[in-house]
């Protein structure tokens, strides 16, 4: 077919996938010289005629004709997100992976063990869980939600509502998730360590669910993490109210803390008197003198929130526990930078690229 025929063909099949999805399309500039797909970690599990590989995870690499920054990004997704999530937006405008392609990067993006292109194996991982409608609505989508800050969201592309073609997008992308913290960081900590060692040094560009996993992967690899950027990290440390939020601080399972805890109840902590300002919640502390956590210090860390998310009340906290360890951690409420009205899918909202330009700024300066 002549090449000018197989373009009109491509545009035609744009617009009408645009039509059917109920999305806008918009062209790719700026894409990937290369791009790769492979799996790493994994381990051949059962007997004979039912053995399985358990534990492998999705890798897929996009890479610039000219790479011109010194360290790749590694983006890992949060609960019930695949790499999809960094790859577009539920309205179809360019996404954080493409953004960051065109900025010099090269980019690695994950699907978690168990989950999306990462295998699952009935009988051997885990059960699974889902989000319901409402759940994606109350927490993402929506601006009436439960915490005090939920009426300044403003930057979800749509009603947030189900039935509204962004919205419906965005959930049709939610996927079945490991309903075991323990089991899904346990099985992230190896996998991300096997990333590393195949591709070296790098970056690694975490959201929600997937927080711990940057301070896991650094015990794990110190050397090979130049950089943790946490968008939202699960949180906050230890409890929130009456609820436990994670039994070794700012993860489920066990990291390397000096002096060395040998189980949770050797983290000896207490609640602030009273919140940092209003609308903040009253963050669990570790008692003096803390334990430090010698693997986050050798690296730069920022945690970056949002003005309107579920996490505005409580992602000091995480920054807080993180520096009484001894981390040195830069902490951006993106509205004391100009930058309003997002909710916790930061990177799939309207200003989606204004966020991804200040990762990529924090980057360029802090990391060596």
């Amino acid at each position: 077919m002549p090449k000018t025929l197989l373009a009109a063909a491509g545009a035609a099949l744009a617009t009408l996938g645009a039509v059917l999805c109920g999305c806008a399309s918009t062209a790719l500039t700026g894409a990937p010289d290369s791009r790769e797909v492979f799996f790493v970690g994994g381990t051949y599990v059962g007997e004979g005629a039912h053995q399985v590989m358990r534990g492998a995870m999705y890798v897929e690499h996009l890479r610039p004709s000219r790479p011109t920054r010194k360290y790749p990004l590694v983006l890992i997704s949060g609960t019930a997100q695949t790499a999809v999530n960094w790859m577009t937006t539920p309205d179809g405008r360019k996404g954080w992976a493409q953004y960051f392609v065109e900025q010099g990067y090269e980019v690695y993006m994950v699907d978690q063990p168990a989950r999306g292109r990462s295998a699952w194996n009935p009988g051997v991982d885990g059960e699974l869980r889902s989000f319901s409608v409402a759940t994606a609505e109350a927490l993402f989508t929506r601006s009436d939600g439960d915490w005090p800050q939920a009426r300044l969201h403003t930057q979800w592309p749509g009603t947030g509502r189900k039935g509204d073609p962004v919205f419906d997008q965005f959930y049709a992308s939610q996927v079945a998730y490991l309903g075991s913290n323990v089991d899904t960081q346990t099985a992230m900590q190896a996998a991300g360590a096997a990333l590393l060692d195949r591709i070296g040094p790098a970056v690694l560009v975490t959201h929600s669910q997937a927080g711990p996993f940057g301070w896991l992967i650094a015990d794990a690899r110190p050397r090979q993490v130049k950089g943790i950027v946490a968008i939202e990290p699960q949180g906050p440390p230890i409890r929130s109210g009456s609820r436990n939020t994670a039994a070794w601080g700012v993860a489920d399972i066990a990291l390397a803390y000096t002096p060395a805890a040998a189980r949770p109840a050797d983290l000896q902590v207490e609640q602030q008197a009273a919140p940092d300002g209003p609308q903040l919640q009253a963050c669990w502390v570790q008692k003096e003198p803390a334990r430090q956590l010698p693997s986050l210090k050798t690296m730069p860390i920022t945690v970056i929130s949002t003005e309107a998310s579920y996490h505005a009340p409580f992602d000091h906290c995480t920054v807080r526990w993180l520096r009484q360890a001894g981390a040195t951690v830069e902490f951006t409420r993106l509205a004391d930078i100009g930058i309003h009205g997002n909710g916790h899918m930061v990177m799939l909202e309207k200003n989606n690229l204004d966020v991804a330009g200040v990762v990529s700024s924090w980057v360029a300066r802090a990391v060596h």
